[in-house]
C-alpha cells in the first residue's frame, strides 16, 4: 500500500530563498507557506542570507514571521535602527513589547522614539504593567466599533478596522462614552440583516477581566470562557485592549513549566542558555533542605538498629515501604496543587479533598498491602525457607505499615501544599523532593515501630 508523503516544506522554502529569483517572484512563491514554516526555514539561513531578504519581503512580512520565531530579538538586531523599527510598528503590541524587553535599555529607548506615536502609545502602555498583571499580557490588535452604528455602518467598519487588525472574530462595542458595551460573534454581525438593531446582535453581559488583575487570580476565568479573546478594561470600564487565547495558551504553559520546575526542587524553569553557576544556585538551596531532611530520616533508621538486629530480613522491605509512601504523597501533592489553583476553594470543600485522598490511600493501600502480605509471605517462606507462620506474620507487619504509610502519605501530601497556600506561599514549592523525603521519615517511623511492637515487643518473634 503506497502512503503519502508529507512534503518538507522548509527545505522547499530554503530551496526558494537561495535561488536567483527577483523580489517579486521570490514574493510570489513564498506566499503560498504558512509562516510558521517561513520562521523555521529563516532559522537555517545564515545571517548574511537572511540580511539579503529582509528589503525583499518588507517590513510588514518580517514582522509576521518574527511572531513564529522563538527569540526574535536576535534577528532583529541584524537590521539597522530604522528597519528594526518599521518592522516593530507592524508587530502587536505585546509581541513588540516581549522583543524590546530582551535588548537593553539604550536600545529599546531609541527604537521606541522612532515608532508612529499610536505604536509608541500602545508600547509604553503594556510596559507601564507589572509582569504578573493582566495588562502585561494584552494586544490592542482588535476591532472597536460604537453602539450608535447600524449594520451596514458596522460592517463598513470593520471591513477598515481589519487591514490593521486581525482579531477579527469578536468585535467589541463601546458606547458613547467609549465605556466597554458588549461584543458580536463576527457570525452574528454578518448574517444579520439591514433592518436589524445592531443592540439586537450585541452580549452586553460579555465577560471582561481589568488591567491590574493579577493573571494568576484570573486565568480560570479566562479559560472557562473558552473565547477566541477577552477584553481588558480599566476600573473606569474603558476597553484598552484584550487577551487572546494565544496569550493565554502562552501563559497556562510558562505556568505549567514552572510549577513543573518546582515540583522537581527548583526555584524556577531552567533552559539550555542558562550558566552552571545559576543553575547551582537554584538547586542547592532545596538540597540543602533535602539534606537536612535526609539526615534526620537517616537517625532515625539508627535509632531502630535492634529491630534490625533482632529480624535482619525485614530491612529487604524498607524500600518498598518508602518508595510506595513517596509515590502516593507525590501524587496527592499534583492533585492538591491542581484544586487550589480555583482561589474560591471553599474551607468545606479543602475538608472533603482531604478526606478524599486518605479514603483513596485507605483503599489502595488495603489492596496493596493485602498483595504485600501474600507474595512477600511467600517469598520469605520459599526463598528465605523461614517456617510459613514465621514468614506470613512477618508479611502481615510489613502489609499493615505499607497501608498505613500510604495513609499518612496522601494526608501529608494534602496538607503540606495546603499549609503552603494559607501562608501564601507558592504550594508548588511543596515539591515533590520535599514530599517524597517527609514521606520517608513517616514511613521509617511506620514501618520500624510497626515491627518494634508488634513483632518484637507483643509476638517476641526473633529471626
Amino acid at each position: 500500500m503506497e502512503t503519502t508523503r508529507k512534503p518538507n516544506y522548509v527545505e522547499e522554502l530554503l530551496e526558494i530563498f537561495r535561488s536567483p529569483l527577483s523580489a517579486e517572484e521570490l514574493r510570489d512563491q513564498i506566499s503560498d507557506y504558512h509562516e510558521s514554516d517561513i520562521a523555521d526555514a529563516f532559522e537555517q539561513l545564515s545571517v548574511e542570507e537572511r540580511k539579503k531578504l529582509y528589503p525583499l519581503l518588507g517590513a510588514e512580512w518580517v514582522a509576521e514571521i518574527f511572531s513564529y520565531i522563538e527569540d526574535p530579538d536576535e534577528y532583529l538586531q541584524e537590521l539597522n535602527l530604522d528597519q528594526a523599527a518599521k518592522v516593530l510598528s507592524f508587530m502587536d503590541s505585546d509581541d513588540a513589547v516581549d522583543v524590546l524587553d530582551e535588548l537593553d535599555d539604550s536600545t529599546q529607548e531609541k527604537l521606541v522614539g522612532m515608532l508612529d506615536e499610536e505604536s509608541s502609545h500602545d508600547i509604553k502602555m503594556i510596559q507601564s504593567y507589572e509582569d504578573d498583571e493582566v495588562g502585561s499580557l494584552m494586544t490592542t490588535n482588535f476591532v472597536v466599533i460604537h453602539d450608535t452604528l447600524t449594520i451596514r455602518q458596522a460592517m463598513r467598519e470593520l471591513i477598515r478596522q481589519a487591514g490593521e487588525n486581525d482579531n477579527i472574530s469578536t468585535v467589541y462595542v463601546i458606547d458613547k462614552d467609549n465605556r466597554f458595551y458588549g461584543a458580536i460573534d463576527l457570525k452574528d454581525l454578518i448574517i444579520a440583516r439591514e433592518g436589524t438593531l445592531l443592540d439586537d446582535i450585541v452580549s452586553t453581559s460579555y465577560p471582561y477581566v481589568t488591567d491590574h488583575e493579577k493573571i494568576d487570580d484570573c486565568i480560570e476565568q479566562i479559560k472557562d470562557y473558552a473565547e477566541d479573546s477577552i477584553p481588558v478594561l480599566t476600573g473606569e470600564k474603558e476597553l484598552i485592549g484584550v487577551i487572546t487565547s494565544q496569550d493565554l495558551v502562552e501563559v497556562v504553559d510558562d505556568a505549567m513549566g514552572e510549577d513543573y520546575a518546582k515540583l522537581a526542587g527548583l526555584t524556577a524553569e531552567e533552559d539550555l542558555e542558562e550558566t552552571t553557576k545559576e543553575s547551582m544556585k537554584k538547586r542547592l538551596p532545596w538540597l540543602m533542605i533535602l539534606l537536612i531532611l535526609g539526615l534526620g530520616v537517616s537517625s532515625v533508621v539508627g535509632i531502630f538498629e535492634t529491630v534490625v538486629a533482632v529480624i535482619p530480613v525485614v530491612m529487604c522491605f524498607q524500600s518498598l515501604i518508602l518508595d510506595m509512601a513517596g509515590n502516593v504523597g507525590t501524587q496527592s501533592l499534583a492533585v492538591t496543587i491542581r484544586v487550589l489553583v480555583d482561589e474560591n476553594l471553599t474551607g468545606k470543600q479543602k475538608v472533603h479533598l482531604v478526606i478524599k485522598e486518605m479514603r483513596v490511600g485507605l483503599l489502595n493501600g488495603l489492596f496493596l498491602g493485602t498483595l504485600a502480605f501474600i507474595f512477600i509471605g511467600l517469598y520469605v517462606w520459599i526463598f528465605k525457607q523461614n517456617p510459613a507462620p514465621h514468614a506470613f506474620v512477618i508479611s502481615g507487619c510489613v502489609g499493615l505499615a505499607l497501608m498505613i504509610a500510604m495513609v499518612i502519605s496522601s494526608l501529608v501530601g494534602t496538607l503540606i501544599p495546603m499549609f503552603f497556600h494559607k501562608i501564601n506561599v507558592d504550594p508548588a514549592v511543596a515539591s515533590g523532593p520535599l514530599i517524597t523525603t517527609v514521606n520517608d521519615l513517616v514511613a521509617v517511623v511506620t514501618y520500624y515501630g510497626l515491627v518494634w511492637i508488634l513483632l518484637i515487643h507483643v509476638l517476641h518473634l526473633v529471626g
